[in-house]
């Protein structure tokens, strides 16, 4: 009998599993994105559908529909963010 050792979650795995999710992308020139994620392919970019852009100060700058981000530009992505901050999420 053998035991398998059970592979670990892949960033990648992570975010493709919170795909329709309400997320929060963190780029690395301090600007945010909040939408719901849509698609994330293997070199990170990802697509968010419901997108609002916050300077690094956290004011509101613009409203899109449909955003592709770069993953070499990307800090960090919250994928939990539409549960940790439901009022903003939201809109």
């Amino acid at each position: 009998m053998s035991i398998r050792a059970q592979k670990p979650v892949t960033p990648l795995k992570y975010l493709k599993n919170a795909i329709n999710q309400t997320v929060l992308v963190k780029l690395k020139d301090g600007h945010e994105y909040i939408g719901v994620l849509q698609m994330v392919d293997h070199t990170m970019n990802v697509v968010l559908s419901d997108c609002e852009e916050y300077d690094g100060d956290g004011n509101p700058v613009a409203r899109y529909g449909l955003v592709l981000i770069r993953g070499s530009q990307i800090l960090y992505v919250s994928v939990n963010y539409g549960q940790v901050a439901p009022e903003v999420a939201v809109g």
